[in-house]
């Protein structure tokens, strides 16, 4: 957690005030003006929509009851959320209804997508589950996408658009947005394996391992036509239901938030690097776990009335199991922080995104996601 002087305190509840009363403005504003042709979605469950119901040996999956429980028709739609997550809140910003779909909701029996279903919009390739290196997941819960596989079916996608609309496709590549939310569970694998104790050593090589991988795929999706990148950072992942019910006083896991801060800063390092020496770059990075930090310290004003316990679950902290249909359901779900083990309820999806889409410069920079799709 971040410090909890009462000036921090105070300072925190006045920029949330603040922030709060310009965030409705920017959305209204984007909702009124489309502002790119597609939206292109990369990551894990953060933002997946769906992408893991197509995979009959995925074990990470929330297409069952009670999630999806506040989305229109109470839906279990495949988000790891009572409703909409990051990135349907972001798409509508945008002045989209929702997130695109999954990609994987495209294809025929041939695993090819239909000219008829060749996306204009934008696509979601993000699998819950999935990290940076290639092998985060796969032993844990089986069949996800990795964010490198993720870029490939881009690939697909992008030679779709190129063959059917010619260079005016690929234009519009370039000015759309490309959002990605990644990095939590390659986090969580390390410290796992490592029974929470790592070393300064293993620490500095596996930060490097997944700054190098985000590098490539960065690389390789500017390849593709991608220009603009509003890229999410790692929020202070120690604090999840899941990490907290370790605690004997049921507290965050401070060692694990201090490597998400770290990623955080590598991440910054590498952006800087990126955008000067490839021509056309764009980037928005958002700071999460100063986000996330914040709204634990000053809940109630934002209307949040518990950071630390999961809505819907069982056991300590009802963060013992996975959400399912004879789980323990909190009565005042848009009061709490964590939907289920791992994730952000609905409400809280709503209030980073703003964040991310207009809020104030030390949380998203060097532009937020709002300056980003008109730049």
């Amino acid at each position: 957690m971040a410090n909890n002087n009462g000036w921090i305190f105070l300072f925190s509840v006045w920029l949330f005030v603040y922030n709060l009363a310009m965030l409705d403005f920017h959305a209204t504003s984007a909702q009124e003006n489309i502002t790119v042709p597609a939206i292109y979605i990369f990551g894990d469950s953060t933002v997946d929509v769906g992408t893991n119901s197509y995979l009959p040996k995925c074990k990470a999956r929330a297409d069952m009851p009670h999630n999806g429980i506040d989305y229109p028709g109470s839906k279990a739609t495949g988000r790891f959320s009572n409703g909409h997550n990051v990135a349907d809140f972001l798409a509508q910003f945008l002045g989209y209804k929702e997130s695109p779909p999954p990609f994987l909701s495209l294809l025929n029996k041939k695993k090819q997508i239909p000219k008829r279903r060749i996306p204009t919009k934008g696509v979601n390739f993000a699998s819950g589950g999935s990290g940076l290196l290639d092998d985060t997941g796969k032993l844990l819960w089986g069949d996800v996408v990795s964010f490198g596989k993720q870029v490939q079916k881009f690939r697909t996608v992008r030679n779709n658009i190129s063959e059917s609309w010619g260079a005016g496709g690929l234009a519009n590549i370039s000015k759309s947005i490309f959002i990605i939310s990644v990095g939590s569970n390659d986090m969580f694998e390390l410290f796992a394996a490592n029974k929470y104790n790592l070393t300064k050593k293993t620490e500095k090589d596996f930060l490097s391992r997944l700054i190098s991988s985000y590098e490539t795929h960065l690389r390789d999706l500017f390849k593709l036509g991608a220009r603009k990148f509003g890229i999410i950072g790692v929020p202070a992942i120690g604090c999840c239901p899941v990490q907290r019910k370790l605690s004997e006083t049921g507290g965050c896991l401070e060692a694990m938030n201090a490597y998400s801060h770290l990623f955080f800063t590598s991440l910054q390092v590498l952006l800087k690097e990126l955008s000067s020496e490839c021509k056309g770059m764009l980037y928005s990075l958002g700071d999460t776990y100063t986000m996330t930090n914040v709204i634990m310290e000053t809940p109630l004003p934002l209307g949040l009335v518990e950071v630390a316990k999961a809505c819907c679950g069982k056991g300590k902290l009802n963060a013992e199991l996975r959400c399912e249909q004879d789980s323990n359901l909190c009565e005042n779900r848009h009061g709490y922080l964590f939907w289920d083990q791992y994730h952000s309820s609905q409400a809280a999806s709503g209030m980073l995104a703003m964040y991310l889409f207009g809020g104030a410069p030390f949380m998203v920079s060097p532009m937020s996601f709002s300056q980003l799709a008109v730049a």
